[in-house]
């Protein structure tokens, strides 16, 4: 089991744990005591105290901003959600509009909202410079569980009791997709990179989805506990779990295998969990106050000194003790030796140079797994003389059932040179074929591969359908890759043959320098062979893929260069890997300070200042949702100062009608009618009888400068 480097007691439960650059750790406990940690010394440099003491962890009860200017917390009696000022201790909002209570927290990656999501399935959208309730996500038919963002802050995802993951992009303010494949309360999400997001639910039944084509690439085995807390790795490799009976699990993010279902054992729930990717630190809380800080890669000295002294034997105890030191770049040196050792051994095994073999081997055999390996090895290369001598007397019959009992024949010389001399009898045999009068002799040429299973199928198969190799060459000859394919995948056997190794390594290249080409920004060049790849089985989804990335990419850097910003951005909207370029970022960069400014605007009721900041993007299709949002956001808050100005009645129910109307019934205006019975209780007014409209089908020329004429 792996030791913390460092670790303290608090005397609550961690609910919070957040690293602040290179000097400060801020860890937060149940009663919403937050202290400043020297990271260092892990000794308290400031405190501060909300005073809230919260009674369940398994939800984010608390949620700083990046830069820790902001907390976003959950009250006492869970009845409302809060977001403060740290530094000046000012209430900036508070959302008491849940029907039911506040089941988490949370604030975006970029600091522009605070997050409050309830049991009633709502998740409101608060703006944190003003403090206004700013837009709702898609309402959920159970109690939001948890909710997470991606790195660059384009998509929230949010996970119910209704076993529903929503999807829903903040660049244009949109429901991507609703993700649909667990069968219990989903619990838990987190987004990983490259498109990719977990979730886990309440069967422990957890998913890694890819979020482009909204399906599902793995599910993980070996949960066998309630998940309470995620994180991953800065670079994405590991995927650590909290569980409720204070275990980590960890997993591989490139194969999805359980690397350790015990990492780590603590002696209560795991409440807090944290990533330090500059120094590779996993920081933990648990219920009992415990803070720890691991080292995921504590041992790395030593286990680099052991393979420099080539005391192979304390490897063993080294990754036992710590499982990820397989994954560091000493690890996976002494894995490339070792390899190159065993080719090596294998070749003097080959020359019946066993003891040279052992010599190589010797450092090797101090480990178990090794040693038992070698063992095996020898063991099976016992009749690899034997054979040679069956190859020598032409009995390859037997030879190949030898292969086939050991498997390590196969990739001796000796069985290649045998695989190549069936080759050449098999085109042969092909050639004679085209005769029918040659029959005899193509038997006379297969008479030493009789009772070879394998080899006899292929030759039944060609004896059956002889033309059919004259046809496949012939669509080679013409160059017509598809026929040829076609010919292949109903005729195994042409497999064996000359002509389909060279339409391998014919694809291969092409997938090489089409590779080449497309790096060096040759993307014309790139098209044409990717279009030629299209007619080959094993390239045609990829290149089918790589040619709509490359056009699209074309078309938005065509659009960029001609300053057509409304295509430009309706391309970007609808593409992660042009989101991830340094001109993708520049102009979702002018967009969100564009969208602050009107959000400005919003926030006072003020259409024209949000018309102004918007105008540019009116005719931008991709932005049509979130202007709606904005626009929808002004309104609200003109109502919210009609009803504060004690508007006449009349007015207010006009304003709500028109609402409706263009928006339909949305969270904003349910919750601003339950304060406007408040003030107006005698109103005949029902939500449900008004012709309602919806966002989805806002477009700019319903913008009216005031919803309440």
């Amino acid at each position: 089991m792996l030791d913390a480097i460092k670790n303290i007691r608090f005397g609550e439960a961690i609910v919070d744990i957040k690293i602040i650059e290179e000097e400060f750790v801020l860890v937060c406990d149940a009663s919403t005591s937050i202290a400043y940690l020297d990271y260092q010394t892990l000794e308290a440099k400031n405190r501060l105290n909300a005073n809230i003491k919260h009674q369940r962890f398994l939800n984010s009860v608390v949620a700083f901003s990046s830069t820790s200017e902001y907390l976003a917390l959950i009250s006492a009696e869970t009845k409302e959600s809060k977001l403060y000022n740290i530094k000046t201790k000012k209430l900036i909002a508070s959302v008491n509009r849940h029907q039911g209570e506040v089941s988490c927290v949370a604030i975006d990656p970029k600091d522009r909202y605070m997050f409050s999501c309830g049991e009633d399935g709502m998740t409101f959208g608060v703006d944190i410079k003003s403090g206004q309730l700013a837009f709702t996500l898609p309402r959920h038919v159970d109690s939001v569980n948890d909710i997470a963002f991606s790195q660059n802050a384009h998509y929230v995802a949010t996970a119910s009791f209704d076993k529903n993951i929503f999807l829903f992009n903040l660049a244009t303010m949109s429901q991507i997709a609703k993700l649909r494949a667990h069968s219990a309360a989903v619990m838990k999400v987190q987004f990983l990179k490259n498109n990719r997001l977990f979730s886990v639910d309440k069967k422990n039944s957890a998913i890694i989805w890819d979020i482009a084509t909204v399906s599902v690439l793995s599910r993980l085995q070996g949960i066998h506990d309630d998940v309470t807390k995620v994180t991953i790795s800065n670079d994405c490799m590991f995927l650590f779990l909290g569980t409720k009976l204070g275990y980590i699990l960890v997993y591989d993010l490139t194969t999805y295998a359980l690397i350790a279902h015990r990492y780590l054992k603590h002696d209560s729930s795991i409440t807090a969990l944290a990533f330090d990717e500059l120094r590779n630190y996993l920081f933990v809380g648990t219920e009992g106050g415990g803070f720890f800080v691991y080292d995921i890669f504590n041992g790395e000295e030593s286990l680099k000194n052991a393979i420099a002294d080539k005391r192979y034997a304390l490897l063993p105890s080294y990754i036992d003790a710590n499982p990820l030191l397989a994954y560091t770049k000493t690890f996976h040196t002494f894995e490339l030796l070792w390899d190159k050792t065993l080719q090596k051994a294998k070749e003097f095994i080959e020359k019946s140079e066993k003891q040279k073999a052992m010599k190589l081997f010797e450092n090797f055999l101090e480990i178990p797994s090794k040693k038992q390996f070698v063992q095996k090895l020898f063991l099976e290369y016992e009749e690899y003389d034997k054979f040679l001598l069956l190859i020598g007397q032409n009995k390859l019959a037997l030879a190949y059932a030898l292969a086939n009992k050991y498997q390590v024949y196969k990739e001796s010389g000796a069985y290649k040179e045998l695989e190549a001399q069936w080759k050449k009898t098999l085109n042969a045999a092909q050639k004679y074929l085209s005769n029918p009068n040659n029959q005899e002799k193509v038997k006379e040429l297969f008479a030493p591969y009789r009772g070879i299973p394998e080899k006899t199928v292929i030759m039944q198969d060609l004896f059956t359908n002889s033309m059919v190799c004259a046809r496949f060459k012939n669509s080679m000859i013409h160059k017509d890759f598809k026929l040829a394919y076609e010919y292949v995948k109903k005729y195994p056997f042409l497999r064996e043959s000359s002509e389909y190794s060279i339409l391998i390594q014919y694809s291969d290249a092409l997938y090489i320098k089409a590779q080449e080409f497309q790096k060096n920004k040759d993307t014309h060049s790139a098209i044409k062979l990717y279009r030629m790849l299209l007619d080959f089985e094993d390239f045609k989804e990829e290149a089918k893929a790589i040619i709509q990335e490359i056009e699209t990419q074309q078309k938005f850097f065509n659009a960029l260069h001609d300053n057509d910003m409304v295509t430009a951005y309706n391309l970007l909207d609808s593409s992660y890997d042009l989101q991830q370029t340094s001109e993708g970022k520049k102009l979702e960069e002018i967009w969100e300070n564009e969208y602050n400014k009107a959000s400005e605007y919003a926030s006072r009721g003020d259409i024209d200042g949000v018309k102004n900041a918007l105008q540019k993007y009116i005719g931008t299709k991709s932005k049509y949702m979130a202007i709606a949002t904005t626009v929808a956001w002004c309104y609200i808050t003109q109502l919210d100062g009609a009803l504060k100005s004690k508007a006449e009645q009349k007015i207010i129910e006009n304003g709500i009608k028109n609402y409706i109307l263009y928006y339909g019934l949305t969270g904003q205006i349910t919750t601003f009618f339950e304060q406007f019975l408040k003030s107006y209780p005698q109103t005949k007014l029902n939500l449900e009888s008004q012709k309602q409209g919806a966002i989805e089908n806002w477009r700019p020329p319903m913008m009216v400068k005031s919803i309440l004429d």
